[in-house]
């Protein structure tokens, strides 16, 4: 049977809608927001939580920082009805930073709901915001693991991590993206002999002389076509 324009699309469309329910509880994990973010530079991280249970609510979530790539600087937004506690450890090798070295950073941030109201119910999610910086630079990404424990003591821990070209593993830990900050970009021109800013301008010369060969053109067919 020969399959019309439609019904095609109609088939395709329906494919993708099952493609995606089959897919959405995988994704429903505790993850970390932006999903990158420039090296040497501060952002504030979000950490979202859903509450994957059907009658159990999230009363507590653990992040642990890297180890590896510690982050100097560390600060938590307070969140209204939770309470939290931050861990810290003293670095074998201090960090030196804009405003002299730093030995000791935090390892961990746990927060606790304070009563059950507060408590992340069955099919909602929560979110928990945290400054950081400067972020590490010579790394790729940053592993924040995160244990996420429900009012009926079962403990769910997001702290997999998959091998490249592996499939996402069923717990993941929340990853952060590391991109190449300004003055990484700098530092790149100087090595090769550029300059981000001669650069920017050769691009503004090049869309004006781009602009002016067009009007140039459509002068000169404005005036082949009176010369008929």
């Amino acid at each position: 049977m020969t399959m019309t324009p439609r019904r095609g699309a109609l088939t395709a469309a329906a494919a993708g809608l099952l493609i995606t329910l089959a897919a959405a509880p995988a994704a429903a994990h505790v993850t970390v927001k932006p999903g990158e973010a420039a090296a040497g530079g501060y952002q504030t991280l979000t950490f979202q939580v859903p509450s994957e249970d059907d009658e159990a609510s999230t009363t507590a979530l653990q992040v642990t920082l890297p180890t590896d790539a510690p982050i100097a600087s560390v600060s938590v937004q307070p969140r209204p009805g939770w309470s939290y506690e931050v861990d810290r450890r003293t670095l074998d090798a201090p960090i030196e930073t804009g405003h002299g070295e730093i030995s000791e950073v935090v390892s961990a941030i746990t927060w606790t709901a304070d009563d059950p109201a507060a408590a992340i119910a069955p099919g909602e999610f929560d979110t928990f915001l945290v400054s950081a910086g400067p972020l590490p630079t010579g790394v790729d990404t940053l592993s924040f693991p995160a244990v996420q424990t429900y009012d009926d003591g079962q403990v769910v821990s997001w702290i997999e991590t998959a091998a490249p070209g592996a499939p996402t593993p069923d717990h993941p830990a929340p990853v952060l993206t590391l991109v190449a900050g300004e003055e990484d970009v700098v530092a790149q021109s100087a090595a090769t002999g550029t300059d981000a800013e001669g650069s920017d301008t050769a691009l503004v010369v090049a869309g004006v002389g781009l602009a002016v060969a067009i009007v140039a053109a459509g002068a000169a067919g404005t005036a082949l076509v009176r010369g008929r």
